[in-house]
C-alpha cells in the first residue's frame, strides 16, 4: 500500500433494481478501508446500460447507504472535485479513449450486426469474438481502410472492441488472493463502446477510476475474470503506473454453501436478500428487505462485516466505529462465506437489547402506530416499562406487536385449549374469589401480587401449576409473555379483574 497516494475507494452500483446484501457488503468494505486509512469513500452511479436502467433505483441506493450509516464523501448528490458521478453524464469522455485505443492498435471497429452475431452463436457452440476468429469477421482488421472510413463517415452502426493479445499471460496482484495469472486465450475481445455510443462496464470503469484517482478497487469475486481485461486497458491507455490495487471479495454463499446467494434463494428459503424493500416499477412485485422486516441498521452492518472478515478474536458484536478501527485486508478470507439467517436474527436480537433504550422505544412506537393504536392512551413511562419486559423476546422490531399487543388491548383471541379440558368448578370458584380479593388488594406491585396469589393457591388446597397457567392465559390470551406477575402489575388491578372475568365467561361457555 502506498504511503504517498491518498486512499480513494468507490462503490459503483448499477441502478437496475434492489440492492443485494452482497452489494451492501462491498460498499461496507470500501467504506471501512477508506475510513481506517483516513481516505475517501465515493459513490459513483454506473448507469451506462440504458436497457436495464430503473429511474427509482438511484434514490433507493442512496437510502440504503444512508440507512446503513455509510455516507459517501463524494456522490451525485453531494458533488466533489472529480465529478460528474453518474457515468451517463460522462459519455463524451469514453469515446475519446475508445478512439485512442483504436488509433494505437489496441482496439478495432466491429461492424457485425446483432443478427449476424446471433447466427454465429447458434451455429458455433460457445462462440466468442476473439483472437481465434476476429480475422474472419466484419471489422476494421479485415475490411479495407477506405471501406472502414466510409462506414464511419456514414454513421454505420458499429462497436469498438478491444484487441486482446494472442497467447499472453496477464499477471496482477490481488490484495486478498495474491498473484493471479490469466492467459489471454481465455478472453474474448470485449466490446468497449456500444453502437449507441455508450461505453460498456469494461471501458467506463477504467476511465472513471483513472479520472477519479481511485487508489483501490474492492469488488466481488465474480468480477475476477474481468480483471485481466481491465489490467490490459490500464496498460494500453498509458496509465499502468496509476492503476489501483485490486481486492476481490469472497462470495456470499447459499446457506448450504453450494453457490452464490441469490434473490431466488431468499424467496425459496424465506428470508430477505435485499437491504430494503424493493418494488419493481414494471411488474409491481414487492421484495421484502431487511429494514422493513425489522432489522436494525447496526445489526445488519455488523452481520455483513463478519461475512468474509473477522478481526482474529472471538468478538462478534461491533459498532461501526469499532469496525473502522479493527478493519484490515489481511483478515478477509479467500473462500466464500455461507449466509446464516438464524445468525443474522441473532445479531438483530443482540442489537435490539444493546442500543439505547430510548432509541429502541422510538423505533417500536412506530410499530405500535402501524397497528392503528394511538399512543395518547399510554404514557411514555408505561410504554418504556412494557418494552423493558419484552425486548429480550424480540428478534425483529416487528415482533414488538406480537409480543406486546396484550399490554395495549385486551386479547381478541384466547387459546384456552391448554386449560379447558381440565377446567372444573373448583377453578371457577377460585378465580371468582380472586377477582374480589384483587379488587381489595393494597399496593399493586409485582412482588405483592405474586405473594398474594400464591398464598391464595395454598389456601385453596390446589396445586400451584394448575392455577399459574390459567392466570397467564386470562391476561395475555396464550402461553407466552414475560413474568405473569409483572404483566399483572403493568396492566393494573382493574384491567386484570376485567380480563379474568371475560376469560371465565369463555371457559364456562365451553364447559
Amino acid at each position: 500500500m502506498s504511503s504517498i497516494k491518498k486512499i480513494r475507494v468507490r462503490f459503483a452500483p448499477s441502478p437496475t433494481g434492489g440492492l443485494h446484501l452482497g452489494g451492501v457488503r462491498t460498499a461496507l468494505f470500501n467504506y471501512l478501508f477508506a475510513k481506517h486509512n483516513g481516505g475517501d469513500f465515493i459513490l459513483r452511479i454506473e448507469d451506462t446500460d440504458q436497457s436495464r436502467f430503473v429511474a427509482e433505483a438511484e434514490t433507493y441506493i442512496n437510502e440504503c447507504l444512508a440507512w446503513c450509516g455509510l455516507q459517501p464523501d463524494e456522490s451525485p448528490e453531494k458533488g466533489g472535485n472529480f465529478g460528474p458521478y453518474r457515468q451517463s453524464e460522462r459519455k463524451e469522455s469514453y469515446r475519446k479513449y475508445a478512439e485512442k485505443l483504436v488509433e494505437d492498435g489496441f482496439a478495432y471497429y466491429a461492424f457485425d450486426t446483432p443478427e449476424e452475431l446471433d447466427r454465429l452463436r447458434t451455429e458455433t457452440p460457445n462462440f466468442k469474438y476473439s483472437s481465434e476468429n476476429r480475422l474472419s469477421l466484419k471489422n476494421s482488421l479485415t475490411l479495407p481502410k477506405t471501406e472502414v472510413q466510409k462506414r464511419i463517415a456514414e454513421n454505420h452502426p458499429h462497436t469498438i472492441r478491444m484487441k486482446v493479445p494472442v497467447d499472453k499471460n496477464i499477471v496482477f496482484n490481488d490484495l486478498i488472493r495474491g498473484e493471479i495469472s490469466f492467459n489471454s486465450k481465455l478472453l474474448d475481445d470485449k466490446v468497449l463502446l456500444k453502437a449507441d455510443g455508450m461505453p460498456t462496464y469494461h471501458l467506463a470503469v477504467v476511465v472513471d477510476d483513472h479520472a477519479m484517482d481511485i487508489s483501490h478497487v474492492f469488488r466481488g469475486e465474480e468480477w475476477l475474470s474481468s480483471a485481466p481485461i481491465h489490467v490490459l486497458l490500464w496498460k494500453y491507455l498509458g496509465w499502468e503506473d496509476k492503476m489501483p490495487e485490486w481486492a476481490h471479495l469472497p462470495l456470499i454463499l447459499k446457506p448450504d454453501g453450494n453457490g452464490k446467494l441469490s434473490k431466488r434463494d431468499g424467496d425459496r428459503l424465506g428470508f430477505p436478500v435485499y437491504a430494503m424493500n424493493w418494488k419493481d416499477p414494471k411488474s409491481g412485485e414487492l421484495t421484502t428487505g431487511f429494514r422493513e422486516l425489522g432489522f436494525l441498521p447496526e445489526a445488519f452492518v455488523n452481520m455483513l462485516a463478519l461475512l468474509g472478515w473477522n478481526d482474529g478474536t472471538d468478538q462478534e458484536i461491533f459498532t461501526l466505529e469499532e469496525l473502522i478501527k479493527a478493519f484490515s485486508l489481511d483478515k478477509i478470507g479467500k473462500s466464500g462465506a455461507k449466509f446464516d439467517y438464524e445468525k443474522a436474527k441473532w445479531f438483530n436480537h443482540i442489537w435490539i437489547n444493546t442500543i439505547d433504550h430510548n432509541e429502541l422505544a422510538e423505533k417500536t412506537k412506530i410499530i405500535l402506530n402501524e397497528h392503528a393504536h394511538s399512543l395518547t392512551d399510554f404514557s411514555d413511562g408505561y410504554f418504556s416499562a412494557v418494552l423493558e419486559e419484552i425486548k429480550e423476546r424480540l428478534n425483529f422490531l416487528e415482533d414488538f406487536w406480537s409480543q406486546a399487543s396484550f399490554f395495549f388491548q385486551q386479547p381478541k383471541n384466547y387459546d384456552l385449549s391448554p386449560i379447558s379440558k381440565k377446567w372444573d368448578d373448583d377453578k371457577t370458584i377460585f378465580f371468582e374469589n380472586i377477582q374480589t380479593r384483587f379488587e381489595e388488594a393494597g399496593e399493586w406491585k409485582r412482588d405483592n401480587i405474586e405473594k398474594f396469589y400464591k398464598d391464595k393457591i395454598i389456601e385453596s388446597g390446589m396445586k400451584m401449576g394448575a392455577l399459574m397457567l390459567p392466570l397467564r392465559i386470562m391476561l395475555v390470551g396464550g402461553k407466552f409473555g414475560p413474568d405473569v406477575f409483572k404483566i399483572a402489575e403493568l396492566l393494573g388491578k382493574h384491567e386484570v379483574v376485567k380480563r379474568i372475568s371475560y376469560a371465565l365467561k369463555l371457559l364456562n361457555e365451553e364447559n
